[in-house]
């Protein structure tokens, strides 16, 4: 008879986000987790199969939690410059409050993970394409009715806000300076005119 799982999953897995958020894949170790989700090591591998598989599920939460909504965010049919500067504004708001500097796991999996392991690669593709693709249309909306310079393609644009985004939460985490982030964002913006 196979034994009943005796802990809380989707807790588990909030906990383990939390401790590679703050120390990265190859930082984290089996003993980090299990005390992160206060499960033992073989029922943590006996529901995730092994630390990779728990980042793993980790990184698609991460990508639940935080990618996901903003891309419904960016297709809410807001006007696109309003709406791209309370993003920015808003992503470094969230910089500057976290005092821990937890990393974005979206961007962690991509410099320490991607090469490694083909679902991450997969997982982190899927969230920055999907942003790419909700910020074209945008753009490209915003474009169509003159709210928005068209010397840029919307794409290529989109591109651009990608980075720009990832690279303000690796500048975040070394110096979480509001202003200095924020001049960077007004550069971003006027790539609109």
């Amino acid at each position: 008879m196979a034994r009943v799982r005796e802990f809380d999953t989707e807790a588990a897995v909030e906990a383990a986000m939390s401790a590679f958020r703050r120390k990265g894949f190859e930082g984290t170790s089996v003993q980090d987790l299990v005390d992160a989700t206060k499960v033992g090591r073989g029922s943590l591998y006996a529901a995730f199969g092994s630390k990779e598989g728990l980042y793993r599920a980790a990184v698609d939460r991460y990508r639940e939690r935080y990618a996901d909504p903003l891309v419904e965010v960016l297709r809410s049919g807001a006007p696109a410059r309003e709406l791209l500067r309370e993003v920015f504004v808003d992503l470094v708001d969230e910089i500057v409050r976290d005092g821990s500097r937890q990393a974005c796991l979206i961007v962690s999996a991509a410099s320490e993970r991607i090469r490694y392991d083909a679902e991450v690669g997969r997982s982190v593709r899927g969230a920055t394409g999907a942003l790419e693709d909700a910020l074209t249309d945008l753009i490209a909306e915003a474009q169509k009715q003159g709210q928005v310079g068209e010397s840029k393609g919307a794409r290529d644009l989109a591109r651009f806000f990608v980075a720009t985004m990832q690279g303000l939460r690796v500048m975040g985490a070394i110096e979480p300076d509001r202003r200095s982030l924020m001049a960077s964002v007004e550069v971003a913006l006027s790539s609109l005119d």
